[in-house]
């Protein structure tokens, strides 16, 4: 009978495994995904087997829609988390990437090199795609994870992770513990009190879930607590492009943190996008909130509360604001925005240029649907997260937000008491190339 470990054992595990991940070859880092991508084709149907039994979890314990719609998995589904760990594959290894050579003195020359971060925490909601995904993003960038999911996604999460360890398990040179998970909520506790031994906590899921762990850890946590994105059809939009990218914006997947929530309007426009683009949302079941502008165009609309402007729905619903000018809209938007993802839609350059560089997102888009601020689809092959902190990742964080640097400094003997004094030696400071 196996016993079970303590999260200081697990995260104890995981420190040893990382400092073997940070000098493996790309060579085995890039097989042992191949092997995890083949495990998940491999297991579909036992990986849809334990998914069923989450589903009737959740219906039992009434978990909200929108949950459950991140929740639900099919072939399809299962099959691209297996085309996402091959996508990370074809990445470039960030690991030991040259980015700046310096020749302080001669033969004392200073590098500054990519390295792994160490040991991740990965905590998330409700979707077991990504656990897949953030384990592949760990591996390339030669970081070892300790994975968290919910509740609700328990049988899930504990299928994808057997078949991605027996996998990997079988690649020689890759240690035992590079890819481990907790079950309980008394283990995230105890998670986020190993700053000894975990060097980056990085949690997806609702408002408060984040606000909690960056309350109660000393270690560094990377993500971003809300999704409260914008669309602004400017008065110079194309009126067909406007409809189509805002539709999307809300409609592809409106569990999706980077869906649009709130909708901002130029006046001059309003009164000829509004009625159609409202009689399509109707037809999708979208609950609609406006402002008082915005309820004289469209009269039967319910009247949007103060609290609209700053909430997440992660559902079919959404708030729609008419505004006087772009200036409005920019001042607006970084009010209430959370930071995330917002677009504008405009044949207007100049216009366009103002908002991309004037909103203080972590992704701002013209003329596209928010939806596309996504690891996968910026080409990063996955994301482990996205995050709206001001630190060294922003945005869909992939291989690149795992790395942090270190310096290497190559010398023959030099001392600083060379340096300092009366007759001290000059240093040099010359640039080199990186390679």
């Amino acid at each position: 009978m196996s016993i079970e470990k303590t999260v200081s054992e697990i995260s104890s595990i995981a420190k040893v495994a990382s400092l073997q991940l940070a000098h493996l070859s790309s060579e085995i880092k890039n097989m042992a995904l191949k092997k995890m991508a083949i495990a998940i084709e491999t297991g579909c149907s036992s990986i849809l087997q334990a998914n069923a039994k989450d589903l009737e979890f959740a219906k039992k314990e009434n978990i909200p829609g929108p949950l459950i719609a991140r929740l639900r998995l099919n072939e399809n589904k299962v099959m691209g988390m297996a085309k996402g760990i091959r996508s990370v594959i074809s990445l470039q290894d960030p690991v030991d990437q040259g980015q700046m050579a310096m020749e302080m003195d001669q033969d004392l020359t200073l590098y500054r090199v990519t390295c792994p971060i160490g040991v991740i925490g990965a905590i998330f909601e409700s979707r077991p795609d990504a656990v897949p995904q953030i384990s592949s993003l760990c591996l390339k960038s030669g970081n070892a994870v300790i994975l968290k999911g919910g509740r609700e996604a328990h049988y899930s999460n504990k299928m994808i992770v057997s078949l991605i360890t027996d996998a990997i398990d079988k690649i020689d040179g890759v240690p035992e513990g590079s890819v481990q998970m907790i079950t309980t909520r008394s283990e995230v506790v105890d998670m986020l009190k190993e700053e000894k031994n975990i060097n980056l906590i990085v949690p997806r899921g609702s408002n408060d879930f984040v606000k909690y762990i960056q309350e109660n850890t000393r270690i560094p946590v990377l993500g971003h607590s809300e999704g409260i994105c914008h669309g602004y059809i400017d008065s110079k939009a194309d009126q067909t492009m406007a409809i189509s990218v805002v539709l999307d914006s809300k409609l592809q997947y409106p569990a999706a943190c980077n869906a649009m929530e709130t909708l901002l309007v130029h006046e001059d426009v309003a009164q000829g996008i509004l009625i159609p683009l409202v009689k399509q949302f109707c037809l999708k079941n979208v609950e609609l909130v406006g402002c008082a502008i915005t309820r004289k165009i469209i009269p039967d609309m319910e009247p949007a509360e103060e609290v609209d402007w700053d909430t997440e729905y992660t559902d079919l619903k959404l708030s729609i604001r008419v505004v006087s000018n772009l200036s409005e809209a920019i001042k607006f938007i970084n009010a209430h925005g959370s930071g995330h993802t917002d677009t504008i839609i405009t044949e207007d350059a100049p216009r366009a240029e103002r908002f991309l560089n004037e909103i203080d997102s972590s992704s701002v888009l013209w003329n596209a649907s928010t939806r596309f601020a996504d690891g996968f689809r910026f080409g990063l092959g996955a994301e482990i997260g996205i995050s709206t902190n001001k630190t060294h990742a922003r945005g869909p964080v992939g291989l690149d937000g795992l790395v942090i640097y270190k310096y290497k400094l190559i010398g023959k003997g030099q001392t600083v008491a060379e340096y300092s004094g009366e007759n001290a030696r000059e240093f040099k400071h010359k640039q080199l190339p990186t390679s």
